[in-house]
Protein backbone atom coordinates (compact mmCIF):
# COMPACT_ATOMS: atom_id res chain seq x y z
CA UNK A 1 0.00 0.00 0.00
CA UNK A 2 1.31 3.71 -0.77
CA UNK A 3 1.31 5.72 2.36
CA UNK A 4 3.55 8.49 1.15
CA UNK A 5 0.93 11.14 2.85
CA UNK A 6 0.50 9.62 5.73
CA UNK A 7 4.42 9.47 5.87
CA UNK A 8 4.92 12.93 5.20
CA UNK A 9 2.77 14.16 7.95
CA UNK A 10 4.13 12.15 10.58
CA UNK A 11 7.71 13.84 9.86
CA UNK A 12 6.10 16.98 10.35
CA UNK A 13 4.04 16.03 13.28
CA UNK A 14 7.66 14.94 15.20
CA UNK A 15 8.16 18.33 14.45
CA UNK A 16 5.26 19.97 16.08
CA UNK A 17 4.17 17.32 18.61
CA UNK A 18 5.84 14.88 21.25
CA UNK A 19 7.08 11.59 19.36
CA UNK A 20 4.51 13.33 16.49
CA UNK A 21 1.04 12.39 17.78
CA UNK A 22 -1.47 13.41 20.55
CA UNK A 23 -2.10 10.08 22.54
CA UNK A 24 1.37 7.30 22.66
CA UNK A 25 -0.50 4.09 21.31
CA UNK A 26 -1.39 6.17 17.96
CA UNK A 27 3.01 6.19 17.58
CA UNK A 28 2.72 2.80 16.71
CA UNK A 29 6.34 1.94 18.56
CA UNK A 30 5.68 -1.56 19.60
CA UNK A 31 4.18 -3.18 16.40
CA UNK A 32 6.70 -1.34 13.78
CA UNK A 33 5.98 1.24 11.12
CA UNK A 34 4.66 4.43 11.10
CA UNK A 35 1.47 5.41 11.97
CA UNK A 36 -1.85 6.18 9.32
CA UNK A 37 -2.83 9.24 9.28
CA UNK A 38 -6.93 8.82 8.65
CA UNK A 39 -8.95 11.14 6.66
CA UNK A 40 -12.68 9.99 6.73
CA UNK A 41 -14.73 7.18 7.84
CA UNK A 42 -18.36 5.39 7.00
CA UNK A 43 -19.71 2.47 8.30
CA UNK A 44 -16.45 0.19 9.12
CA UNK A 45 -13.98 1.15 7.12
CA UNK A 46 -11.59 3.80 7.81
CA UNK A 47 -10.02 5.73 4.69
CA UNK A 48 -5.80 7.26 4.94
CA UNK A 49 -5.01 10.33 3.47
CA UNK A 50 -3.33 8.21 1.11
CA UNK A 51 -6.88 6.81 0.38
CA UNK A 52 -6.15 3.19 1.69
CA UNK A 53 -9.14 1.66 2.87
CA UNK A 54 -9.14 -0.39 6.65
CA UNK A 55 -11.77 -2.10 8.08
CA UNK A 56 -11.95 -0.54 11.86
CA UNK A 57 -11.57 -3.20 14.63
CA UNK A 58 -10.19 -0.06 16.85
CA UNK A 59 -13.45 1.87 16.82
CA UNK A 60 -12.24 4.84 18.55
CA UNK A 61 -11.20 2.59 20.92
CA UNK A 62 -14.67 1.75 21.67
CA UNK A 63 -17.25 4.45 21.03
CA UNK A 64 -18.24 3.89 17.23
CA UNK A 65 -20.02 0.79 18.41
CA UNK A 66 -23.01 1.92 15.75
CA UNK A 67 -20.06 2.10 13.13
CA UNK A 68 -18.87 5.52 11.81
CA UNK A 69 -21.20 7.96 10.37
CA UNK A 70 -24.41 6.85 11.42
CA UNK A 71 -27.17 8.66 10.30
CA UNK A 72 -29.09 9.29 13.48
CA UNK A 73 -26.28 10.41 15.06
CA UNK A 74 -25.27 12.74 12.26
CA UNK A 75 -28.78 14.55 11.89
CA UNK A 76 -28.81 14.83 15.80
CA UNK A 77 -25.09 16.77 15.34
CA UNK A 78 -25.91 18.97 12.42
CA UNK A 79 -29.18 19.80 14.46
CA UNK A 80 -27.17 20.78 17.48
CA UNK A 81 -24.40 22.44 15.80
CA UNK A 82 -26.71 24.98 14.11
CA UNK A 83 -27.68 26.08 17.60
CA UNK A 84 -24.31 27.08 18.27
CA UNK A 85 -20.83 24.83 19.58
CA UNK A 86 -21.15 25.59 23.17
CA UNK A 87 -22.98 27.84 25.57
CA UNK A 88 -21.46 27.69 28.87
CA UNK A 89 -24.54 27.11 30.73
CA UNK A 90 -27.38 24.17 31.32
CA UNK A 91 -29.12 22.98 28.53
CA UNK A 92 -32.41 20.80 27.47
CA UNK A 93 -29.62 17.84 26.04
CA UNK A 94 -28.21 17.41 29.33
CA UNK A 95 -31.26 16.47 31.30
CA UNK A 96 -31.91 14.27 28.57
CA UNK A 97 -28.73 12.56 28.73
CA UNK A 98 -28.55 12.43 32.39
CA UNK A 99 -32.32 10.55 31.79
CA UNK A 100 -31.25 7.96 29.61
CA UNK A 101 -28.34 7.10 31.68
CA UNK A 102 -29.80 6.82 34.39
CA UNK A 103 -32.87 4.60 33.26
CA UNK A 104 -29.84 2.49 31.64
CA UNK A 105 -27.68 1.81 33.97
CA UNK A 106 -28.73 -0.02 37.26
CA UNK A 107 -26.67 1.80 39.80
CA UNK A 108 -27.33 5.58 38.68
CA UNK A 109 -29.54 7.65 40.87
CA UNK A 110 -27.68 10.68 39.81
CA UNK A 111 -25.19 11.85 37.56
CA UNK A 112 -22.47 14.82 36.44
CA UNK A 113 -21.38 15.26 32.83
CA UNK A 114 -17.58 15.84 32.47
CA UNK A 115 -15.00 16.23 29.24
CA UNK A 116 -13.54 12.76 29.03
CA UNK A 117 -13.18 9.26 30.42
CA UNK A 118 -9.71 10.52 32.43
CA UNK A 119 -11.96 13.58 34.14
CA UNK A 120 -14.32 10.99 35.11
CA UNK A 121 -12.54 8.79 36.63
CA UNK A 122 -10.15 11.40 38.93
CA UNK A 123 -13.74 13.15 40.01
CA UNK A 124 -15.35 9.71 41.24
CA UNK A 125 -11.87 9.12 43.28
CA UNK A 126 -12.00 12.72 44.51
CA UNK A 127 -15.82 12.25 45.32
CA UNK A 128 -14.87 9.03 47.49
CA UNK A 129 -12.41 10.25 49.27
CA UNK A 130 -14.57 13.59 50.07
CA UNK A 131 -17.35 10.92 50.55
CA UNK A 132 -15.44 8.82 53.26
CA UNK A 133 -12.94 10.80 54.93
CA UNK A 134 -10.29 8.87 53.84
CA UNK A 135 -7.59 8.99 51.59
CA UNK A 136 -5.97 5.66 49.45
CA UNK A 137 -7.40 4.07 47.08
CA UNK A 138 -6.86 0.16 45.67
CA UNK A 139 -6.22 -0.23 41.66
CA UNK A 140 -5.53 -2.81 39.45
CA UNK A 141 -2.08 -3.91 38.21
CA UNK A 142 -3.02 -3.05 34.06
CA UNK A 143 -6.07 -1.52 34.43
CA UNK A 144 -5.81 2.05 33.00
CA UNK A 145 -8.33 4.99 33.91
CA UNK A 146 -6.78 7.81 32.48
CA UNK A 147 -3.69 9.67 32.98
CA UNK A 148 -4.60 11.33 36.20
CA UNK A 149 -1.67 10.98 38.73
CA UNK A 150 -3.68 8.69 40.94
CA UNK A 151 -3.88 6.24 38.27
CA UNK A 152 -0.33 6.46 36.98
CA UNK A 153 1.11 3.21 38.83
CA UNK A 154 1.23 0.18 37.59
CA UNK A 155 -1.07 1.33 34.75
CA UNK A 156 -1.83 -0.57 31.29
CA UNK A 157 -2.57 0.28 28.23
CA UNK A 158 -0.26 2.90 26.33
CA UNK A 159 1.77 3.29 29.76
CA UNK A 160 2.52 -0.88 29.72
CA UNK A 161 3.64 -0.29 25.50
CA UNK A 162 6.06 2.23 26.09
CA UNK A 163 7.45 0.31 29.39
CA UNK A 164 6.66 3.22 31.53
CA UNK A 165 3.90 2.16 34.13
CA UNK A 166 5.03 4.85 36.67
CA UNK A 167 5.04 8.11 34.87
CA UNK A 168 7.64 10.69 36.37
CA UNK A 169 6.03 13.60 37.84
CA UNK A 170 3.70 11.30 39.67
CA UNK A 171 4.53 12.63 43.57
CA UNK A 172 5.83 10.01 46.24
CA UNK A 173 2.90 11.64 48.07
CA UNK A 174 0.33 10.28 45.61
CA UNK A 175 1.87 7.42 45.11
CA UNK A 176 1.69 6.03 48.48
CA UNK A 177 -1.84 6.61 48.73
CA UNK A 178 -2.44 4.38 45.56
CA UNK A 179 -2.18 0.36 46.63
CA UNK A 180 -1.57 -1.76 43.48
CA UNK A 181 -3.67 -5.26 43.44
CA UNK A 182 -3.53 -8.03 41.14
CA UNK A 183 -6.53 -8.17 39.13
CA UNK A 184 -9.07 -11.87 39.39
CA UNK A 185 -6.90 -12.11 42.84
CA UNK A 186 -9.39 -11.13 46.08
CA UNK A 187 -6.34 -12.51 48.16
CA UNK A 188 -4.14 -9.40 46.98
CA UNK A 189 -7.00 -7.03 47.70
CA UNK A 190 -8.19 -8.44 51.14
CA UNK A 191 -4.23 -8.25 51.81
CA UNK A 192 -3.95 -4.42 50.92
CA UNK A 193 -7.26 -4.17 53.40
CA UNK A 194 -5.95 -5.71 56.15
CA UNK A 195 -2.71 -3.55 55.85
CA UNK A 196 -3.85 -0.45 55.31
CA UNK A 197 -7.51 -0.61 57.95
CA UNK A 198 -9.75 2.33 57.87
CA UNK A 199 -7.68 3.93 55.42
CA UNK A 200 -8.82 2.76 52.19
CA UNK A 201 -11.69 5.42 50.44
CA UNK A 202 -12.22 3.70 47.37
CA UNK A 203 -11.72 0.22 45.22
CA UNK A 204 -11.27 1.01 40.81
CA UNK A 205 -11.35 -1.31 38.49
CA UNK A 206 -12.42 -2.25 35.04
CA UNK A 207 -15.15 -4.19 35.30
CA UNK A 208 -13.86 -6.10 32.20
CA UNK A 209 -10.19 -4.86 31.53
CA UNK A 210 -9.16 -3.91 28.31
CA UNK A 211 -6.44 -1.82 28.90
CA UNK A 212 -3.97 -5.16 29.26
CA UNK A 213 -5.80 -6.61 26.63
CA UNK A 214 -9.38 -7.80 27.15
CA UNK A 215 -9.34 -9.94 30.42
CA UNK A 216 -12.89 -10.56 31.99
CA UNK A 217 -12.85 -11.26 35.28
CA UNK A 218 -13.28 -15.01 36.91
CA UNK A 219 -16.30 -16.25 38.46
CA UNK A 220 -16.65 -14.60 42.17
CA UNK A 221 -14.22 -11.88 41.70
CA UNK A 222 -16.53 -9.00 41.16
CA UNK A 223 -19.16 -10.03 43.75
CA UNK A 224 -15.81 -10.74 46.15
CA UNK A 225 -14.88 -7.34 45.52
CA UNK A 226 -18.63 -6.04 46.72
CA UNK A 227 -18.61 -8.06 49.70
CA UNK A 228 -14.69 -6.78 50.81
CA UNK A 229 -16.59 -3.16 49.85
CA UNK A 230 -19.78 -3.75 52.25
CA UNK A 231 -17.99 -4.69 55.04
CA UNK A 232 -15.31 -2.08 54.86
CA UNK A 233 -17.49 0.76 54.14
CA UNK A 234 -14.98 1.18 50.64
CA UNK A 235 -16.94 2.74 47.81
CA UNK A 236 -16.34 0.65 44.84
CA UNK A 237 -16.27 2.44 41.49
CA UNK A 238 -16.75 0.57 38.35
CA UNK A 239 -14.63 2.29 35.49
CA UNK A 240 -16.89 1.53 32.47
CA UNK A 241 -15.65 3.54 29.74
CA UNK A 242 -14.88 1.08 27.73
CA UNK A 243 -17.46 -1.50 28.77
CA UNK A 244 -20.34 0.59 29.67
CA UNK A 245 -23.42 0.63 27.12
CA UNK A 246 -21.07 -1.75 24.81
CA UNK A 247 -21.23 -4.71 26.56
CA UNK A 248 -25.17 -4.45 27.57
CA UNK A 249 -27.20 -1.66 27.57
CA UNK A 250 -26.02 -1.12 31.36
CA UNK A 251 -22.84 -1.72 31.41
CA UNK A 252 -20.75 -4.41 32.66
CA UNK A 253 -22.34 -4.10 36.10
CA UNK A 254 -25.90 -5.34 34.21
CA UNK A 255 -24.11 -8.23 32.46
CA UNK A 256 -22.57 -8.89 35.91
CA UNK A 257 -25.33 -8.17 37.98
CA UNK A 258 -22.87 -6.38 40.82
CA UNK A 259 -24.17 -2.72 41.50
CA UNK A 260 -20.88 -0.15 41.95
CA UNK A 261 -21.48 2.76 44.35
CA UNK A 262 -20.20 5.08 41.64
CA UNK A 263 -19.60 4.44 37.93
CA UNK A 264 -17.78 6.03 35.09
CA UNK A 265 -18.45 6.14 31.68
CA UNK A 266 -16.52 7.95 28.58
CA UNK A 267 -16.68 8.84 24.40
CA UNK A 268 -19.40 6.61 24.25
CA UNK A 269 -21.72 8.43 25.81
CA UNK A 270 -21.07 11.51 23.11
CA UNK A 271 -21.32 8.96 19.96
CA UNK A 272 -17.78 9.08 19.66
CA UNK A 273 -17.10 13.11 20.84
CA UNK A 274 -15.03 14.31 23.61
CA UNK A 275 -17.55 13.29 26.88
CA UNK A 276 -17.44 11.84 30.01
CA UNK A 277 -19.73 11.41 33.11
CA UNK A 278 -19.85 9.83 36.47
CA UNK A 279 -22.72 8.56 38.53
CA UNK A 280 -23.78 6.48 41.53
CA UNK A 281 -26.13 6.73 44.99
CA UNK A 282 -27.76 10.31 45.46
CA UNK A 283 -26.04 10.20 49.06
CA UNK A 284 -23.18 10.05 47.59
CA UNK A 285 -23.56 12.25 44.56
CA UNK A 286 -25.50 14.84 47.04
CA UNK A 287 -21.73 15.73 47.86
CA UNK A 288 -20.52 17.25 44.52
CA UNK A 289 -20.88 21.09 44.57
CA UNK A 290 -22.93 22.83 44.14
CA UNK A 291 -25.06 20.95 46.32
CA UNK A 292 -21.86 19.54 48.39
CA UNK A 293 -18.29 20.68 49.20
CA UNK A 294 -16.58 18.11 46.68
CA UNK A 295 -15.77 20.47 43.95
CA UNK A 296 -15.60 20.04 40.07
CA UNK A 297 -16.42 21.75 37.23
CA UNK A 298 -16.29 22.40 33.53
CA UNK A 299 -16.93 24.94 31.10
CA UNK A 300 -17.88 22.34 28.54
CA UNK A 301 -19.65 19.82 30.72
CA UNK A 302 -22.59 18.72 29.06
CA UNK A 303 -21.45 20.44 25.64
CA UNK A 304 -24.72 20.86 23.36
CA UNK A 305 -23.30 18.93 20.38
CA UNK A 306 -21.51 16.01 22.43
CA UNK A 307 -25.04 15.79 23.52
CA UNK A 308 -27.21 15.43 21.10
CA UNK A 309 -23.91 13.07 19.53
CA UNK A 310 -24.42 10.74 23.06
CA UNK A 311 -28.84 11.07 23.10
CA UNK A 312 -28.75 9.70 19.67
CA UNK A 313 -26.48 7.00 20.20
CA UNK A 314 -28.35 5.57 23.33
CA UNK A 315 -31.78 6.03 21.55
CA UNK A 316 -30.50 3.67 19.08
CA UNK A 317 -28.98 1.41 21.54
CA UNK A 318 -32.09 0.99 23.17
CA UNK A 319 -34.54 1.13 20.68
CA UNK A 320 -33.55 -2.38 19.22
CA UNK A 321 -34.20 -5.68 21.44
CA UNK A 322 -31.94 -7.67 19.45
CA UNK A 323 -28.74 -5.41 18.97
CA UNK A 324 -26.58 -6.61 21.39
CA UNK A 325 -27.41 -10.01 20.45
CA UNK A 326 -26.50 -9.54 17.06
CA UNK A 327 -23.33 -7.98 17.87
CA UNK A 328 -22.02 -10.56 20.37
CA UNK A 329 -23.02 -13.07 17.80
CA UNK A 330 -20.97 -11.13 14.84
CA UNK A 331 -18.17 -11.09 17.76
CA UNK A 332 -18.33 -14.65 18.28
CA UNK A 333 -18.34 -15.33 14.48
CA UNK A 334 -15.21 -13.06 14.49
CA UNK A 335 -13.31 -14.92 17.22
CA UNK A 336 -14.20 -18.66 16.45
CA UNK A 337 -13.07 -18.14 12.62
CA UNK A 338 -9.39 -16.70 14.13
CA UNK A 339 -9.46 -19.34 16.74
CA UNK A 340 -9.68 -22.15 14.34
CA UNK A 341 -6.84 -20.44 11.97
CA UNK A 342 -4.56 -19.65 14.52
CA UNK A 343 -5.52 -23.68 15.79
CA UNK A 344 -4.34 -24.66 12.14
CA UNK A 345 -1.22 -22.97 12.01
CA UNK A 346 0.18 -24.19 14.82
CA UNK A 347 0.84 -21.21 16.54
CA UNK A 348 1.10 -20.43 20.65
CA UNK A 349 -2.42 -18.24 21.33
CA UNK A 350 -5.04 -17.82 24.09
CA UNK A 351 -8.27 -15.25 22.55
CA UNK A 352 -10.29 -13.21 25.54
CA UNK A 353 -13.37 -12.34 24.78
CA UNK A 354 -16.12 -10.53 26.67
CA UNK A 355 -19.31 -9.96 24.51
CA UNK A 356 -18.04 -7.31 21.15
CA UNK A 357 -14.59 -7.28 22.52
CA UNK A 358 -11.96 -9.42 22.36
CA UNK A 359 -7.91 -9.77 22.39
CA UNK A 360 -5.31 -12.67 20.46
CA UNK A 361 -2.33 -12.97 22.89
CA UNK A 362 0.90 -14.93 21.90
CA UNK A 363 0.85 -17.23 24.60
CA UNK A 364 0.83 -20.32 26.08
CA UNK A 365 -0.95 -19.34 29.36
CA UNK A 366 -4.23 -18.18 30.08
CA UNK A 367 -4.28 -14.48 30.31
CA UNK A 368 -6.19 -13.48 33.42
CA UNK A 369 -4.20 -10.49 34.76
CA UNK A 370 -0.98 -8.07 33.92
CA UNK A 371 1.47 -10.68 35.15
CA UNK A 372 0.06 -13.03 32.38
CA UNK A 373 -0.56 -11.00 29.72
CA UNK A 374 2.84 -9.60 29.69
CA UNK A 375 4.09 -12.89 28.86
CA UNK A 376 2.40 -12.61 25.39
CA UNK A 377 5.39 -12.29 22.05
CA UNK A 378 4.69 -8.59 21.49
CA UNK A 379 7.53 -8.93 18.73
CA UNK A 380 5.38 -11.65 17.30
CA UNK A 381 1.88 -9.60 17.82
CA UNK A 382 3.66 -6.77 15.92
CA UNK A 383 4.67 -8.58 12.79
CA UNK A 384 0.66 -9.73 12.93
CA UNK A 385 -0.12 -6.42 13.21
CA UNK A 386 1.70 -5.02 10.14
CA UNK A 387 0.74 -8.03 7.97
CA UNK A 388 -3.62 -7.07 8.95
CA UNK A 389 -2.62 -3.93 8.04
CA UNK A 390 -1.45 -4.45 4.70
CA UNK A 391 -4.11 -6.95 4.23
CA UNK A 392 -6.84 -3.64 5.09
CA UNK A 393 -7.63 -4.73 8.68
CA UNK A 394 -6.80 -1.82 11.45
CA UNK A 395 -6.49 -3.84 14.88
CA UNK A 396 -5.74 -2.02 17.95
CA UNK A 397 -1.41 -0.49 17.30
CA UNK A 398 -0.54 -2.83 20.97
CA UNK A 399 -0.77 -6.16 22.55
CA UNK A 400 -2.18 -4.47 25.52
CA UNK A 401 -5.80 -3.07 24.36
CA UNK A 402 -8.64 -5.07 23.32
CA UNK A 403 -9.97 -4.86 19.85
CA UNK A 404 -14.05 -3.48 19.91
CA UNK A 405 -16.30 -5.13 16.97
CA UNK A 406 -18.98 -2.91 15.75
CA UNK A 407 -22.33 -3.19 14.61
CA UNK A 408 -21.30 -1.94 10.73
CA UNK A 409 -19.74 -5.08 10.26
CA UNK A 410 -21.32 -7.86 8.20
CA UNK A 411 -20.56 -11.30 6.60
CA UNK A 412 -18.66 -9.73 3.67
CA UNK A 413 -16.41 -7.69 6.58
CA UNK A 414 -15.99 -11.07 8.76
CA UNK A 415 -14.92 -12.79 5.68
CA UNK A 416 -12.15 -10.29 4.99
CA UNK A 417 -10.80 -9.89 8.20
CA UNK A 418 -10.72 -13.81 8.59
CA UNK A 419 -8.84 -13.97 5.12
CA UNK A 420 -6.15 -11.17 6.42
CA UNK A 421 -5.90 -13.09 9.67
CA UNK A 422 -4.85 -16.03 7.65
CA UNK A 423 -2.41 -14.62 5.11
CA UNK A 424 -0.96 -12.60 8.32
CA UNK A 425 -0.33 -15.57 10.46
CA UNK A 426 0.92 -17.54 7.11
CA UNK A 427 3.51 -14.85 6.06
Amino acid sequence: MNRTNSKSLFEKAKLLMPGGVNSPVRAFKSVGGDPLFIRRAEGPWLYDEDDNRYIDMINSWGPMILGHRHPEITASVIDAVEGSLSFGAPGKREVEMASMIIDMVPSIERVRMVNSGTEATMSAVRLARGFTGKSKIIKFEGCYHGHGDSFLIAAGSGAATLGVPDSPGVTPGTAADTLTAVYNDLTSVKRLVDTNKGEIAAIILEPVAGNMGCVPPVEGFLKGLRTICDQENILLIFDEVMTGFRLAPGGAQELYNIKPDLSTFGKIIGGGMPVGAYGGKVEIMQQVAPEGPVYQAGTLSGNPVAMAAGTAMLKVLSSSPDFYKELNNTSTELVEGAREILSKAGVAFKINQCGSMFSIFFTEEEVVDFSSAKKSDTILFGRFYRKLLENGVYFPPSQFEAVFVSAAIGKTEIETILSAIRAAIQE
